[in-house]
């Protein structure tokens, strides 16, 4: 017994150090934090189980991405990719017609909390270098997660650790039981498919630019004062709205404005916007006032930046994904 303890405490001390990035790998996976959390849960079970059949051939790191990966390639047998209004349909047309009914049924896309990724980069072995944490956090963009769910499983699973972990095409191969020149193959076309499946490139913003966050106050303090003067400022002429559940979506400045205006700014204090950060993107999480004058969570707004103006707003209007940012349900005066 006492030996078994003492593997256990053994294997913790050596494999907890990897829950960061192996939670950023799972949800790059499959696009969920919820499930993300699930497969590394599932990851760390089944690594502790088998720790004593642990050889030591390959990195511990190795080992438990192995085990993280094929988790998510199971998890991934028998489910939908989880898309982004803008992957369903084309945009609408009418700002004032009445909404598409929420679809609820759909396994829509998840923002990824910064928060969770506090203190973790891409290389473990050299924390200092600039281009690691780089790479690390361009490799959680909402767009790219979002264009990762048009790959099959394998080529996702595939392009992950070649283009965004940096892994060698034979790590690869051997994390996954096949030859090099299959891993080649796959990704090659993992690429191919990517690119005709991603949106256009987005310019990312750093949340801690202090230009982008005085963007990020201007456009909460306006969205807060129902102002859509100040909106037309901060919005970018070709900007997109989309508001998981909801299937509608809005594309430019003019349909998304009117859109703002006629169905959801309808007076000031109706919102409380508390900064937050997603997916290394600023973000918001919002509160919306009910009758008794309580603002309870309503909804994540996760913001891609171009300059000085907003080009993206993607508002997950999902009042439980607030707590995941370990921000509370109600706001207290």
């Amino acid at each position: 017994m006492a030996q078994a303890t003492l593997a256990s405490e053994d294997f913790a001390r050596l494999a907890d150090p990897f829950r960061g990035e192996l939670l950023a790998h799972c949800y790059r996976m499959l696009g969920s934090v919820h499930d993300a959390e699930d497969q590394v849960q599932e990851t760390m079970i089944r690594a502790w189980r088998s720790y004593g059949e642990f050889e030591g051939r390959s990195s511990l790191r190795t080992w438990l991405y192995r085990i993280a990966t094929n988790a998510c390639l199971r998890a991934l047998e028998n489910r939908s990719r989880r898309p982004l209004p803008s992957g369903l349909a084309g945009p609408g047309d009418d700002p004032h017609a009445p909404l598409a009914a929420a679809r609820p049924e759909v396994p829509w896309l998840q923002p990824f909390p910064d928060a969770l990724l506090s203190g973790w980069v891409a290389d473990p072995t050299d924390p200092a270098d600039p281009a690691s944490i780089v790479t690390s956090r361009e490799g959680m963009r909402l767009a790219l997660i979002a264009a990762l769910q048009y790959l099959p499983a394998r080529q996702r699973a595939v392009l992950i650790l070649r283009d965004v972990l940096g892994w060698r095409a034979a790590e690869v191969a051997e994390l996954l039981g096949t030859s090099t020149a299959a891993v080649n193959g796959v990704l090659q076309r993992a690429r191919a498919r990517l690119e005709q499946a991603a949106p256009a490139a987005d310019e990312m913003r750093e949340p801690a630019d202090p230009d982008a966050r005085a963007l990020l106050g201007r456009y909460a303090a306006a969205f807060e004062n129902a102002d859509i003067t100040t909106l037309t400022e901060l919005l970018h002429h070709d900007a997109v709205l989309e508001m998981p559940p909801l299937p509608t979506w809005f594309a430019g400045r003019d349909m998304v404005l009117a859109f703002l205006g006629a169905r959801v700014l309808g007076q000031p204090g109706a919102f409380r916007l508390i900064p937050t950060a997603a997916n290394a993107q600023p973000a918001l999480a919002g509160y919306l006032r009910d009758q008794e004058g309580v603002y309870r969570a309503h909804a994540v707004q996760v913001l891609t930046l171009d300059g000085s103006q907003v080009t993206r707003i993607v508002s997950f209007n999902d009042p439980g994904l607030v707590t995941t940012f370990g921000l509370p349900q109600v706001l207290r005066p």
